[in-house]
């Protein structure tokens, strides 16, 4: 019988090296002695340390968690099929229907690595932040800051917090922070619709009933719908306020939600949400 750990080390060698550096946003650099991504960079875009990583691909390292998996198959941009096998391969049970899916197919993988000059992100439908590109980093805090577990808008929002670990920038709603707060509720209690029986989305609402009163009173008053579009307004400590458009897609087939941040060509807030990226790029850069 195969040994379970080494088909893991060939399939997570295999996918990594067919994964181009450009195709998850990464400059090809030169020096570079094969095509795919090195194992230090799948490691920091799953949040995993690199010695885990070798570990992993040398067969040492077992029974990765439920977490691991889903942060390995969305840095490799896995398809459902490939999702599914890794689980089987380390013992897992693959997502089944019914559940909140965090995993982001190659193609909005693309597209997010495509949109380097854009703040946009990727929530799942209980809107759990999966991933984000470097100019929403630079424009609203690093969400690495925070830990994987605490990147959950609904929360963040509650709790008067953020989605870097208290280090992003003060956002302003248009129409004020309630009635966002009142869309997000709303949004949640259609999600509780169409996944009853997840267990994370009850652990969601439950955390929230004991610890914020606010989210109590409005899931008391029973609306049900979906969180819109609106202009936001970013406090960075650069440029001082930008005044963005915030623009909330769904994922045909999936309940993703691609959510991001433009400002008219031309416009002075354009020239801020430069500066933004300059500076980003050079805090990146620095050693």
């Amino acid at each position: 019988m195969q040994d379970p750990h080494g088909e893991l080390a060939s399939l997570l060698k295999s996918w990594r090296e067919r994964l181009s550096p450009g195709a998850v946003g990464l400059p090809a650099g030169t020096g570079r002695r094969a095509t795919g991504l090195r194992r230090e960079e799948l490691a920091a875009l799953a949040g995993l340390s690199v010695d885990y990583v070798v570990r992993l691909e040398q067969g040492r390292a077992r029974n990765p968690s439920d977490q691991v998996a889903a942060s390995l198959a969305r840095a490799l941009q896995l398809t459902d099929h490939e999702r599914d096998h890794l689980y089987r391969v380390v013992g897992l049970l693959p997502p089944g229907d019914g559940i909140v899916s965090n995993h982001i197919p190659p193609s909005v993988q693309r597209l997010i690595a495509r949109l380097g000059e854009t703040p946009v992100a990727v929530f799942s439908a209980t809107w759990d932040l999966l991933t984000w590109s470097p100019l929403w980093a630079a424009l609203l805090g690093d969400p690495s800051l925070a830990p994987a577990r605490e990147r959950n808008l609904v929360r963040a929002v509650f709790a008067g917090s953020d989605l870097a670990g208290g280090a992003g920038f003060r956002v302003r709603q248009e129409l004020g922070t309630e009635h966002f707060q009142g869309s997000l509720v709303c949004d949640l209690r259609e999600v509780q619709g169409r996944y009853p029986g997840d267990p994370a989305v009850r652990s969601l609402i439950d955390g929230l009933m004991e610890t914020s009163e606010l989210f109590r009173t409005m899931w008391a008053s029973g609306s049900v719908g979906t969180h819109v579009s609106e202009h936001k307004y970013v406090t960075h400590p650069l440029v001082g306020e930008i005044e963005l458009d915030c623009d909330v897609f769904s994922v045909a087939g999936s309940d993703l939600r691609i959510v991001a941040y433009t400002v008219p060509a031309g416009s002075p807030e354009e020239s801020k949400l430069d500066l933004v990226r300059v500076a980003g790029l050079t805090a990146a850069a620095r050693p």
